[in-house]
């Protein structure tokens, strides 16, 4: 089996989106080798929408469901990678339609984004129109390589529509080395409770 790791390695000089300094990682050395009896530990300080994470729908929808949202079962599953390398601005319903998209799949979008070491402006996001018709066909989730699943929409319309019919994003992929197929996606967040949203560890199996 071959197992491929597409997270966000996190790390002081990672892109957060929009260069915002409060996104940034800090990390703090609270016990050291010198005078702490032998030990090291450190204290990470990190925004829950920093590399790659999910989404719960109280990031969006004032009444949302928190991280309770999230349950492992959901996210151990069959998923398609689908090549949308091609597509310049936003991903709209034309660029989805013609990879056969069923009900029940989690589909991760590999763009031009993956090939960027930097956070880009101008990522490749899902447009309303690509948003809709993932809601029409009754996916489970929608991973894809951006901070962000959009960009300088009014009202967040791609977050609430894919959040407001529970369908996960997962945002913050690496996908460079990774070809379009059939893959188990593993993306497990950490249990913290109350909370919009939480950091993931993303692997992909493919036998």
């Amino acid at each position: 089996m071959r197992i491929i790791d597409i997270s966000m390695p996190i790390h002081l000089g990672m892109p957060v989106y929009n260069n915002r300094e409060e996104k940034k990682p800090k990390f703090t050395i609270t016990r050291n080798f010198e005078n702490d009896s032998g030990v090291r530990e450190t204290k990470i300080e990190l925004d829950l929408h920093t590399g790659t994470h999910m989404d719960a729908p109280l990031h969006m929808i004032k009444e949302g469901q928190d991280s309770s949202f999230f349950r492992a079962e959901d996210m151990i599953a069959p998923c398609r990678v689908l090549d949308l390398t091609n597509v310049e601005d936003g991903i709209i319903k034309e660029d989805l339609v013609k990879h056969g998209i069923k009900q029940g799949d989690f589909v991760i979008l590999k763009t031009r984004n993956s090939f960027a070491e930097d956070f880009e402006p101008d990522f490749v996001y899902v447009k309303e129109s690509g948003a809709k018709y993932l809601v029409s066909i009754g996916v489970t989730g929608v991973g894809i390589d951006s901070l962000g699943i959009e960009r300088s929409q009014p009202d967040h319309v791609t977050h609430r529509l894919l959040l407001g019919n529970g369908i996960h994003i997962l945002e913050g992929l690496r996908l460079k080395d990774v070809e379009e197929g059939n893959y188990t996606l593993v993306a497990v967040p950490l249990s913290i409770r109350d909370v919009e949203a939480s950091p993931v560890r993303a692997l992909l199996l493919k036998e």
